[in-house]
């Protein structure tokens, strides 16, 4: 197989394995940050890959994604805040554990499940992304944009509680890629007489703006809050984890890593769906399912292998078909873009060492962030708690700025970065989403590109989506998916009077 000459590559490389090692470190303490999540530190990040080499910017990036999602189990468990949305599973069980002077022991378990869990979806990605490809390969402009308008209406639906606000997030993505020139006629769209906007927005300062400043104006507003770290305690007793102790999360731990891997394939879904649904069929499974929520080792263990399962497959459709599957698939595509790599089902063509070497990297970042976390997660969080947040945001807002002007050393990025901090912001106050919105404005020039080479094609204008099979497969798969969310939101919303009633 690729991967085993990829990983003696990797590790004959120390430079390389120092960009992973690092990239564990940083991933694993932003995740632990309350308030700073992943895909934000990656953002404000990007700018640094534009004077590194393809690999090492793509792997650095990468594993910081990776052990950002396991760091958010420190600061759920230990601060009784998520780290990440996708944590937030953790964090009923995890803080109960810390409560009773357990945290060392659950963050163990967090630890061990998150590297199983990441493994189990990082060797199905190795296994099964190169027959996707091949598939990939055998699609038409018809049936990619089918693909194209799964997403948008998985992404707009499924990802928001309300479905309105989801595809509305969704369709601002859209709007705001258009800008710019036509890439057929060349005629200006939506730039209103302003030469800046003939270039379009920027992906860099966008995501530094809707992730990093949305983040902290957010922070800003809850500034009152404090964090405060429940204390490990000294009993040894309590805080070794034993074979008999973890043996019973096993089943938990492979069922939650299946379950994770099988979300992270699809488009826009991500971790923090995955943990909880790991941790509902868990707890309905278990056999003292009175104990979830107390303080059950099962309960940290579920949502900890589904969360980090997501992080290898949601990978597949970014590779494979230029789609991103989470936020961070997101950025990673401007690092490709960055670099001049063409991604899609041809990429196993022209750069098959690259792809087969960044799965090795994050191979040996899963090790790392392991090792670094089953050792050393509660001297991360005392070091958290170190940091001042009237230091950490002020620093962070700073970075930011300097990171949006040299992506592309313009001043007007530094303008749409703002921008687009204020809308990251109003998007959270107003329950829209900021990852729908960016993920649907990075989908959006692929979808215009392959709808325009869909109508050439055609001889009956968009009766072509109808009489392609697999184009019609796709485009009734995102209206089931639409209708299913629609249907189940009525239902839930239905049920509250329904109980008043009776």
């Amino acid at each position: 197989m690729d991967i085993f000459p990829a990983l003696l590559a990797v590790l004959s490389d120390p430079v390389l394995t120092g960009w992973v090692l690092l990239a564990a470190i940083v991933g694993m303490i932003v995740g632990a940050i309350p308030g700073l999540t992943a895909s934000a530190a990656i953002a404000m990040l990007l700018p640094l890959t534009f004077y590194m080499e393809p690999l090492p910017a793509l792997a650095f990036l990468y594993v910081i994604g990776k052990s950002g999602r396991y760091g958010g189990s420190i600061a759920a468990i230990l601060f009784n805040t998520p780290g990440t949305a996708a944590s937030a599973a953790t964090q009923l069980d995890g803080y109960p554990l810390a409560r009773q002077g357990k945290a060392s022991k659950a963050m163990k378990v967090a630890t061990i499940s998150s590297v199983i869990g990441d493994f189990t979806g990082e060797i199905l990605l190795i296994v099964g992304v190169a027959w996707i490809a091949t598939i990939a390969l055998k699609l038409g402009p018809p049936e990619l944009f089918a693909v194209y308008f799964a997403a948008f209406i998985v992404i707009g639906s499924v990802i928001e509680k309300s479905v309105t606000r989801g595809l509305a997030s969704a369709a601002l993505g859209v709007l705001v890629a258009m800008i710019g020139l036509d890439p057929i006629s060349s005629t200006e769209r939506f730039t209103f007489g302003s030469f800046d906007l003939t270039n379009g927005i920027g992906l860099v300062p966008l995501m530094i703006g809707i992730f990093v400043l949305g983040e902290v104006f957010a922070q800003i507003e809850e500034r009152e809050q404090t964090t405060e770290m429940v204390q490990n305690g000294n009993d040894a007793a309590r805080n070794t984890l034993t074979w008999a102790e973890y043996k019973p999360c096993l089943p938990h731990v492979a069922r939650s890593s299946f379950i994770g891997a099988f979300i992270g394939m699809l488009p826009g879904l991500g971790s923090a769906i995955a943990a909880f649904v790991a941790y509902g069929e868990g707890k309905r499974r278990a056999k003292n399912p009175e104990a979830w929520g107390k303080g059950a080792l099962e309960g940290v263990a579920a949502p900890e292998a589904a969360n980090n399962a997501v992080s290898g497959p949601s990978m597949a459709p970014l590779l494979t078909l230029g789609i991103p599957g989470s936020t961070i698939g997101a950025i990673l595509i401007g690092v490709f873009l960055i670099h001049g790599i063409q991604i899609g089902p041809t990429m196993f063509l022209t750069s098959r060492d690259l792809v087969y070497a960044l799965f090795a990297c994050g191979l040996i970042g899963i090790v790392f962030y392991g090792l670094i976390g089953y050792f050393g997660a509660a001297f991360v969080g005392r070091f958290i708690t170190r940091i001042p947040t009237k230091v950490l945001y002020p620093v962070i807002f700073l970075t930011s700025f300097v990171a949006a002007y040299t992506s592309r050393g313009n001043l007007f990025d530094v303008y749409v970065m703002v921008a687009a901090g204020f809308a990251g912001w109003a998007m959270r106050k107003l329950d829209f989403n900021p990852a729908a919105f960016v993920i649907s404005f990075v989908l959006a020039g692929g979808a215009e590109e392959t709808f325009r080479q869909a109508l050439l094609l055609s001889d009956n204008g968009l009766m072509i989506f109808v009489t392609r099979p697999v184009a019609l497969l796709f485009l009734l798969i995102g209206i089931t998916a639409l209708v299913m969310r629609v249907r189940s939101l009525s239902r839930q919303s239905r049920a509250p009077h329904m109980e008043t009633a009776q």
